[in-house]
């Protein structure tokens, strides 16, 4: 792809395709694929992703909100879209573009099922979520009998799915922790199950989850990171390719004297004589402060250059001393080298945060190189 002349997300679909074909690798044949594409899928184009994904015969895909699920249905998404926290108040609006909503606790329940009736529904999906481990979201196991005898009492409803989420499935140091979740999953689903009748769709792997751990697949598994490139292990993460490449260019370079200082608070004093570049990216574009005073470099004609400073709303500044450039050249903030993972890491940040932070200002672009 020609060299970009602004900032811009680079989203390679054909990494996308490549590390979907990987995950999938792991798992059986008969096992359903969820893709999860909150956050505007992982801070790529959400739309775009589930048209490639929905191509390349993805059973599911899931978003964390209903506007987010709302906003793939209009751009023509057919698949089933699993909500995974929606809210009671946008409950109308979920029917009405047919999302199949994850209820999480007596509360949720009971108002989904007034929307469903006062709606005139009929065995409208829904995913029951249990809590395992990880504490966030989901009934207990004691609230099994409850939730059942509820949802039998009702034919507005049906239970299509069933699922938790692992609280530590990439830490093999946790191994005994998740493994007591693999339990504990396997205990819920059976008695749910039981007294549901028959059985739903089961679910309960993550990325890491379908690496580490691909004997608990059950019915169906979801990716997010990976699907974006990222395994959580460094093994894994060189076998899958990053999907987004951000990119921006040098605006402006300047020589700066001994003792000088660059940016705001004088952040940073030249010992040296230097040269320094500004790039036309900042903590709005989603390059946080943490990232500045030479925490993190970039790739500047191949060669590393450190972000020096304070990180300004809109700019940022490198040290390119010594290394051969001119105003307007390509300058690599992540990609393939160095990736998200790497590049978040120098801040002590992950690589969920640097990505899906990235602004909307910024442009998406898409290749298949």
């Amino acid at each position: 792809m020609a060299k970009t002349q602004e900032t811009v997300l680079e989203i390679n679909l054909n990494h996308l395709e490549h590390n979907y074909r990987y995950l999938s690798s792991k798992i059986k044949s008969s096992t359903k694929f969820l893709a999860v594409l909150k956050a505007f899928a992982y801070g790529s184009d959400a739309i775009k992703i589930a048209e490639k994904l929905e191509a390349l015969g993805v059973d599911y895909l899931a978003v964390a909100y209903t506007k987010e699920g709302v906003a793939l249905r209009k751009s023509g998404i057919k698949i089933p879209i699993l909500v995974l926290h929606p809210q009671a108040i946008n409950f109308n609006l979920l029917l009405k573009h047919q999302l199949t909503p994850t209820i999480y606790s007596q509360k949720i329940l009971d108002s989904f099922i007034k929307s469903a009736q006062n709606s005139g529904q009929t065995a409208y999906p829904i995913h029951i979520k249990f809590n395992t481990g990880l504490n966030r979201l989901g009934f207990a196991e004691k609230e099994i009998e409850v939730v059942s005898d509820q949802i039998l009492q009702t034919t507005a409803i049906k239970v299509t799915g069933v699922f938790s989420h692992l609280a530590a499935s990439e830490d093999l140091n946790e191994k005994h922790f998740t493994q007591a979740q693999l339990r504990s999953f396997e205990n819920i689903t059976q008695k749910f199950c039981h007294n549901l009748g028959y059985t739903p769709i089961r679910h309960l792997l993550n990325t890491s989850g379908i690496t580490n751990f691909s004997e608990a697949q059950y019915d169906m598994v979801r990716s997010g990171i990976g699907l974006y490139g990222f395994g959580n292990e460094a093994h894994v993460d060189q076998l899958l390719k990053p999907v987004a490449t951000l990119k921006t260019i040098i605006s402006q370079i300047h020589t700066i004297k001994p003792n000088e200082t660059v940016g705001y608070n004088r952040a940073f004093a030249a010992k040296t004589f230097k040269t320094i570049a500004t790039l036309p990216i900042g903590h709005a574009d989603g390059i946080g402060r943490i990232y500045g005073k030479g925490k993190t470099w970039v790739y500047v004609n191949g060669k590393k250059a450190f972000i020096i400073g304070n990180v300004c709303m809109d700019m940022i500044m490198i040290d390119i001393t010594n290394i051969p450039c001119n105003e307007g050249d390509e300058v690599i903030i992540f990609g393939e080298n160095p990736n998200a993972s790497e590049f978040s890491a120098s801040a002590n940040t992950i690589s969920y945060e640097l990505l899906t932070g990235i602004s909307q200002r910024v442009k998406r672009v898409f290749t298949k190189n």
